[in-house]
């Protein structure tokens, strides 16, 4: 099946994973998909993510493993929230200074830059701007 948002598609499949309980979830995968994982992985928001190779199609997997604190019964995901900013019918850009705060510091904001796809936070230490991706906290 097409999908014409496939980052979105994947913040959906995680945020339905998480609603379920899941350990792990599988998405086709990207250069994109796979920077969003290495940062959601250096943040702490997943245990693990790996790409895997599709046997007999040529298709790429992308494999999430993820994190959740407390115990068997009162156990809740590390994810509270998940959001898409920039879509294909809008794309929203920050200068440095503009950035964006996610939960006054305790999210993430996913940014691609001229230098890479980083957190706002390294994009402003850096000093450049870029394309607004997602929010996590």
């Amino acid at each position: 099946m097409a999908v014409n948002d496939p980052i979105a598609d994947m913040l959906t499949r995680i945020r339905n994973a998480l609603m379920a309980g899941h350990e792990e979830v599988t998405m086709p995968s990207s250069k994109m998909k796979e920077a969003i994982a290495r940062i959601l992985k250096e943040e702490g928001y997943i245990k693990n993510y790996r790409v895997e190779s599709g046997g007999s199609s040529a298709r790429k997997t992308l494999r999430l493993q993820l994190k959740y604190v407390g115990e068997r019964r009162h156990r809740r995901p590390v994810i509270r929230g998940l959001e898409r900013v920039s879509k294909p019918g809008r794309r929203v850009y920050a200068r440095k200074h503009e950035l964006p705060w996610v939960k006054s510091g305790m999210g993430i904001a996913i940014v691609t830059t001229p230098k890479g796809v980083m957190t706002a936070q390294r994009a402003r230490k850096l000093g450049v701007g870029g394309e607004v991706i997602c929010k996590v906290w």
